[in-house]
């Protein structure tokens, strides 16, 4: 079932991504990997930071400072950035053994504000679940690594077959 103002509530939260992510990002203390997508493109293709490049180069994107992780597990995941792939992303995140507030706020406020999406909220959850740990990488160090070969020590043939529909 659809619920109504879908849109409205789709506005409502990325207006809340936004602002949390400013606020998190400022209080945080990790550094900023100060690297840009151009710099990341001009890595040997088969590298999982060229991949990286290529997402966020085909989004219009640069890495968001101090949570450049993050665009990391897109690319692991193969979720995109609409609200809905956003808010299952941190399912498959939880699913994966990932507890941070943010996160859990994530969670909570996606699920109230878009039910319309929990059979995917589920799905990614379980996802994350079976895969092999990938939460908790330095993707910074990894940057260099075969993306195809890292990939497949996380998620099986068949993960990988339901990932890429």
């Amino acid at each position: 079932m659809i619920l109504p103002f879908t849109h409205t509530r789709k506005k409502l939260i990325t207006w809340l991504f936004h602002w949390t992510m400013v606020l998190y990002c400022t209080f945080k203390k990790k550094a900023a990997w100060g690297i840009t997508t151009a710099q990341l493109l001009e890595l040997p293709t088969y590298t999982l930071g060229h991949h990286l490049g290529l997402l966020l180069d085909k989004n219009g994107f640069e890495l968001l400072p101090k949570v450049e992780r993050h665009d990391a597990y897109h690319l692991m995941t193969g979720y995109g950035t609409t609200v809905e792939e956003e808010i299952a992303l941190q399912y498959c995140c939880f699913g994966n053994g990932k507890r941070t507030p943010y996160l859990l706020g994530v969670l909570v406020l996606g699920t109230i504000i878009l039910p319309d999406h929990i059979s995917e909220y589920i799905k990614a959850f379980k996802l994350g679940r079976a895969a092999n740990s990938f939460h908790h990488f330095d993707y910074k160090q990894l940057l260099t690594v075969n993306y195809e070969h890292f990939r497949n020590t996380i998620f099986t043939n068949k993960q990988l077959s339901f990932i890429n529909q």
